[in-house]
């Protein structure tokens, strides 16, 4: 028997499997916002990509599946960028790293559209409906230090890290919708800013104030 070749295919096949799976989430989110994702298909998906169900289902099991991977994606860069943004900020200057720390965090129109379907979609499946509340918390759970930090910076202290990453996500969530309404209105973001402001003052203390 001849010696073999070398194996120089392994990290090209690699990369075309990261390319196929950028593409195929891509193509995705194209259509979930187009046409509502209880009304998408696997094969709509794979039109738009440019690809077979074949490979579609060599880098996903569902569309279930890949919204969760697209959902995981887009919360690690909303909170690379969000580190980012407050890193620069003064630590004298809370109102600053809010306004900061906001205009990190995209609203977008046909994500909210996609996750708002997902969300009601994920409620009527239970097993579904806790891997999404999984994923949230660890989402939170990521968050969270990240806010308690820009917090001390400005010296202030969270007494309860579980009531201010709720009140946070009904903030977000209820704000994104008004911010939406209105597109290209900066009262709806003014607005959205002050009650993040009032919320976080609110589930926070001052370090020299004496715990209960």
């Amino acid at each position: 028997m001849g010696t073999s070749a070398p194996r120089a295919p392994g990290p090209r096949v690699t990369a075309r499997r990261a390319e196929t799976r950028r593409r195929v989430l891509d193509a995705a989110l194209q259509v979930f916002a187009e046409e509502g994702f209880g009304r998408s298909t696997v094969e709509q998906v794979c039109e738009r990509a440019g690809y077979t169900r074949g490979a579609f289902y060599s880098n996903f099991s569902s569309l279930d599946e890949l919204f969760l991977v697209m959902w995981e994606e887009r919360s690690g860069r909303m909170l690379a960028d969000v580190r980012e943004a407050l890193a620069d900020v003064p630590s004298d200057d809370p109102d600053e790293a809010i306004r900061a720390a906001l205009a990190a965090i995209p609203v977008d129109d046909a994500w909210y559209r996609v996750t708002a379907e997902f969300t009601a979609h994920a409620l009527r499946n239970r097993p579904l409906r806790r891997v999404m509340a999984a994923r949230e918390q660890a989402i939170l759970d990521t968050v969270l230090p990240v806010v308690v930090d820009a917090l001390a910076r400005t010296g202030r202290r969270v007494p309860d890290l579980a009531a201010l990453g709720h009140a946070l996500v009904a903030v977000h969530d209820g704000t994104a919708v008004q911010v939406l309404l209105e597109p290209g209105g900066d009262e709806p973001r003014r607005r959205r800013e002050d009650l993040f402001m009032h919320v976080l003052r609110a589930y926070s203390t001052p370090v020299t104030e004496e715990a209960p």
